[in-house]
């Protein structure tokens, strides 16, 4: 099969990593396969490091009717210029553009993976709304909706007239990963500190100000802060204003598997949060983890064997729902 999996991003997270495992084990079974996205970043690089076509797109992730129409626009054009049998749409963004430009040029298959319905964000209530229809816009258009966790297939299925074409299948990690020593973070605490570690995106869902709240009222307390994104000039005008810079401290990206053996206990400070491959990264490492809100799938991906998890299952599963 040609298979053609679309995203907004291009750097390295929960939903690159999802489409990046999919895209080289589809590519390892045989398939045709390409993977379009905007805002190029590590994901593109891992990719064609793996031999994967790429197709870098003039996007942005803004939310707005013109992004979507221009998102559409050219889609519609490497829809043609590709010829997919199955389209996979990751992204809200991707998601709407992605299924009204399949709709327009017949594509066989369209897949959409729910990687957390951006209904589900703390916005005001008519920007919700507008978010939903989209988003059941999406659900109707589209062949089959992928929710990684049972909390957003129930989300999912209480949409109107699209139960049946809602799954779930957990997103996968190798089970049997291998760990770095964490020195990177040990080093940069006094030696025999406690340290509370945390991974992901510096956003407002990850909500990692809670945190350094927390230290502010902790003098015992060490947090090490792994990530990059747009909250981190914020982040670090309040670390400065609460003269926490010897106890907290930030680190930019650094992949998991060479942070997490750094950490005594891992913290999730998420308000929205689908699943959480860092969730399952810790808990592969053995590590004590502590979620201050239980969201989304976060209680699934504490609580569930971590066999349910693998990659191989996932993958499986997915390439499943290709058939045409």
């Amino acid at each position: 099969m040609r298979i053609l999996y679309v995203i907004t991003k291009g750097n390295w997270g929960g939903a690159q990593r999802y489409v990046y495992d999919l895209a080289v084990a589809a590519k390892a079974a045989g398939h045709d396969v390409a993977v379009a996205y905007g805002e190029p970043g590590l994901m593109e690089t891992k990719l064609l490091e793996a031999g994967v076509k790429t197709i870098p797109l003039p996007i942005k992730n803004e939310a707005s009717l013109g992004a979507i129409l221009k998102t559409k626009k050219e889609l519609k054009e490497v829809f043609k210029q590709e010829n997919p049998d199955i389209v996979h749409l990751n992204s809200s963004l991707i998601g709407i553009s992605g299924a009204l430009a399949a709709r327009s040029c017949n594509i066989s298959k369209t897949i959409y993976t729910d990687h957390g319905w951006a209904f589900m964000e703390k916005r005001s209530l008519p920007a919700r709304a507008a978010i939903w229809i989209l988003s059941w816009f999406t659900v109707l258009l589209v062949d089959k909706v992928i929710a990684v966790s049972e909390y957003e297939l129930a989300l999912t299925k209480r949409m109107p007239f699209v139960g049946n074409k809602a799954v779930r299948i957990y997103n996968g990690l190798d089970l049997n990963m291998e760990f770095g020593s964490g020195d990177i973070i040990r080093q940069a605490f006094p030696a025999g500190v406690k340290i509370t570690g945390i991974i992901g995106e510096l956003t407002k869902n990850k909500n990692q100000i809670a945190l350094i709240e927390k230290a502010k009222n902790d003098p015992s307390m060490h947090l090490a802060i792994v990530g990059e994104g747009t909250d981190r000039v914020m982040l670090e005008a309040k670390i400065k204003e609460y003269g926490l810079e010897d106890r907290v401290k930030m680190f930019g990206f650094q992949p998991a598997t060479e942070v997490l053996k750094g950490f005594d206990t891992f913290a999730l400070s998420s308000i929205k949060e689908a699943l959480g491959f860092v969730i399952l990264e810790a808990r592969i490492a053995g590590l004590p983890i502590v979620a201050l809100h239980r969201v989304g799938g976060v209680s699934e991906a504490l609580d569930k064997p971590l066999s349910e998890f693998s990659k191989e299952r996932m993958v499986q599963e997915t390439l499943a729902l290709y058939t045409i």
